[in-house]
């Protein structure tokens, strides 16, 4: 009887502050507009609360900000719903009311996926024409944009690199510190991570930077290449060696030398390496004459080197050696807070590059990328930017424009078709709906459907898809299309 009594009361409290609106609402346009009409268009989240504030109205942004429906929240305290930090120990708007003024504050929500979400939200007394609280309206603005715009200009990026999450802030402390000194340098983390950048920044900020940054792909060379690429050969050492050639370690002679993937080195270059980490001097194939080579060494791997040594694939030794600074980079799934942060950056840096005017992404498209999980971590969500920015012709991104192996992540095992569309019109092309297809094959796909459209005409394949004709040729050899 007395929850009766209280919802009844409520009610009545929210018939008086439509009431107390509604000739308001009238009078602004020559026929009647429905309050709830008028606060779901309004691009923030609104709240009505009774003079308990307790929930009376939730506007659809709110709804999608909370990830609650207005139906389970009605007559709920507002502390409930929100949940944010400014509620404890002490709600700030109780202890203003006494004063029956506005407060705007900024805090952290916690959504209904236990996402934490940075806000500011204002409350604003609403008062009967007598100057007694009828209750308040608050509006709770979503600031996750404003704040990566802060942080993103401020401390939290080293070189190219961005973040604000703890483990971010934590490298970027250290990194700089390291950049001054000439010890070997160990990145690991997992692929799409951002290990080459972190190299080069690391390079850019020491006192090396002058000197050249060469980057070495161990694992993308066969081992009867690689020794030559690495330390260079003589004329006639081996055949088909009809001149001198200086290896890439000594064109990085008083600068860095960054090896990248040296967990596929082969053991019998990884004793040559090890010798040359110990006394900084290059033997050339077919050479006994060596060359003092004034070089940082900075390595990188997704491997573990530490089960590689145990199997025998990896000299403990030159671990050791390498080993003697250690930053780990961590994956995009340990630092959430980041992806609004790169969603925006990625954004304006392909918005720019194909000169399109696209200011932001959809609700659903948001949420679609921060869910998430990112195998392939900040490479992967740089790609499907690159590939949203590509196909979107709107002002926002929307979740059609986004590889469709995002919103079906369970089905990423799932082969994707390899249909294409016949002529300019129609349906979308069937590779850019295909659960679990993989962003290789879809770009692959997408060059394919391109060049069919534009009867193999290059430039105008380019300008569909909103590329150089430069980028469109490197792709098609990368991919092998040039048939």
């Amino acid at each position: 009887m007395g929850e009766g009594k209280n919802r009844s009361s409520m009610a009545d409290g929210y018939s008086r502050f439509e009431a107390s609106m509604g000739p308001l609402v009238q009078n602004l346009f020559p026929s009647p507009l429905a309050l709830s009409a008028l606060l779901d268009s309004i691009p923030v989240g609104v709240a009505v609360l009774d003079e308990h504030r307790r929930l009376l109205y939730f506007n659809q942004y709110l709804e999608s900000l909370t990830g609650f429906h207005r139906d389970q929240v009605w007559g709920l305290p507002c502390r409930d719903v929100l949940r944010t930090d400014l509620c404890h120990p002490h709600c700030p708007f109780i202890e203003a009311s006494s004063r029956v003024e506005d407060v705007s504050l900024e805090g952290d929500i916690i959504n209904r996926d236990r996402r934490k979400i940075p806000v500011r939200v204002s409350s604003i007394p609403l008062l009967e024409s007598e100057g007694s609280l009828l209750g308040y309206m608050e509006i709770v603005e979503d600031i996750r944009l404003l704040k990566a715009s802060e942080t993103a200009g401020h401390a939290y990026s080293f070189g190219e690199m961005i973040g604000h999450s703890p483990k971010m802030e934590e490298l970027f402390r250290i990194m700089p510190i390291i950049a001054q000194t000439d010890s070997s340098v160990l990145i690991t983390g997992e692929t799409g991570t951002g290990k080459d950048l972190a190299a080069e920044a690391i390079h850019q900020a020491s006192d090396r930077a002058r000197g050249p940054f060469i980057k070495i792909n161990c694992g993308a060379l066969p081992e009867t290449l690689l020794e030559s690429e690495l330390f260079g050969h003589t004329k006639g050492a081996f055949t088909g060696a009809v001149s001198d050639k200086p290896g890439r370690v000594r064109l990085g002679h008083k600068g860095t030398v960054y090896l990248t993937e040296v967990g596929d080195l082969p053991l019998s270059l990884q004793v040559k390496l090890l010798t040359f980490l110990d006394d900084k001097i290059i033997y050339p194939l077919g050479s006994t004459k060596g060359f003092q080579a004034d070089v940082r060494v900075v390595a990188a791997t997704h491997r573990p080197l530490e089960k590689m040594v145990q199997d025998g694939r990896f000299r403990e030794d030159l671990l050791f050696r390498l080993n003697v600074v250690r930053l780990h980079l961590p994956p995009l799934r340990e630092r959430e807070s980041d992806i609004v942060l790169l969603m925006g950056h990625f954004l304006g840096l392909f918005a720019e590059r194909f000169r399109k005017k696209i200011t932001g992404f959809s609700e659903e498209a948001a949420q679609i990328l921060q869910k998430f999980p990112y195998p392939g971590n900040a490479r992967e969500l740089r790609n499907a930017i690159e590939y949203a920015v590509n196909i979107c012709q709107d002002e926002r991104i929307k979740p059609e424009h986004l590889p469709a192996y995002l919103a079906a992540p369970q089905s990423s095992a799932a082969e994707p078709e390899r249909g294409v569309q016949e002529g300019p019109s129609g349906p979308p092309p069937k590779w850019s709906r295909v659960a679990g297809a993989n962003w290789t094959d879809m770009e692959r796909q997408m060059i394919l459907d391109a060049l069919i459209q534009a009867k193999g005409r290059k430039n105008k394949a380019a300008t569909a898809l909103g590329w150089g004709r430069s980028t469109l040729w490197r792709k098609i050899n990368q991919y092998g299309l040039e048939s």
